[in-house]
């Protein structure tokens, strides 16, 4: 079951990191939360990852309508997009498919929320990569 898309960047980490969160912000995301993964598996197991943070975005409308359909579908949102740096100095930028809300509650009336939102992800991971 695929449950995300992807896309990768030939850009390093820094710069893809901070081009997405103005990407999804064009889109109408907030972050409401930003984990760093790296840090926090380096502070709390002594180990090294390659540098990689997964965002919570939302777009507080799309939450909302959600809400009003689903009184617990809180317990699916942020939506996640992580921005992974790669081996070959590329980065990988995952996000989740919205469409998973509707598939885990079972609840076809979030399929017109989560199609917007995944219209409005799709958009922002698509402008991280030049059109040739």
């Amino acid at each position: 079951m695929s449950y995300g898309t992807t896309t990768t960047v030939d850009q390093p980490f820094g710069p893809t990191l901070a081009a997405v969160k103005d990407a999804l912000k064009a889109q109408g995301f907030g972050i409401l939360t930003e984990i760093d993964m790296a840090a926090t598996l380096k502070a709390k197991l002594d180990v090294d990852i390659a540098p990689q943070v997964i965002l919570g975005a939302c777009n507080p409308p799309l939450a909302h309508r959600a809400l009003q359909v689903e009184d617990q579908i809180g317990l699916l949102l942020p939506c996640n997009v992580v921005v992974r740096s790669l081996p070959d100095g590329r980065t990988e930028v995952a996000a989740i498919d919205p469409q998973v809300m509707v598939t885990l509650t079972g609840n076809a009336a979030l399929a017109a929320v989560a199609d917007e939102a995944a219209d409005r992800l799709g958009a922002a991971l698509r402008s991280l990569v030049p059109t040739t």
